[in-house]
């Protein structure tokens, strides 16, 4: 099930500790709501600096980081900051990550609008792939913020 909200904070939706964000693959998180993740989960960050580093998040990986009280989807939607998105690796972040949502028993998980902000992706390209990727997991709630105001 998909809720799309039209304009929101992902960290404020009453009863979700999941949260999940497209990430490039160059260990750099300093623009966007990526800045929030990176403020919110700093050991989250150093991991994901880290996986960069040697090379093991690429596009179309998920870096999946528990935090304590929930989970952080990393999605590898863009090689680097510098690059665009591509609409494939949206789709390979987004089926590994609602599986590995499902193996891990996490059924509600919030999210920006990946891949349609700084990684330049045309926002109903992405919406398609979503909805094509979550009918597979009719179990697991996505809530999509359009438009991030934290």
């Amino acid at each position: 099930m998909i809720t799309y909200i039209n304009e929101g904070d992902i960290f404020l939706i009453p009863g979700v500790n999941n949260y999940a964000h497209g990430c490039n693959c160059a260990g750099a998180m300093g623009k966007g709501i990526a800045v929030t993740f990176k403020e919110k989960f700093p050991k989250m960050y150093q991991e994901y600096k880290q996986l960069c580093r040697n090379k093991q998040f690429t596009p179309g990986d998920v870096f999946m980081h528990n935090y304590g009280g929930g989970m952080v989807f990393n999605l590898g939607t863009q090689q680097s900051w510098t690059t665009k998105a591509t609409i494939e690796a949206v789709a390979t972040s987004l089926g590994k990550m609602l599986w590995l949502a499902k193996e891990n028993h996490v059924d509600k998980i919030a999210l920006p609008k990946i891949g349609a902000g700084l990684g330049k992706l045309d926002w109903d390209d992405v919406k398609q792939v979503i909805d094509k990727q979550a009918a597979a997991y009719p179990d697991i709630a996505l809530f999509v913020v359009e438009n991030f105001k934290g």
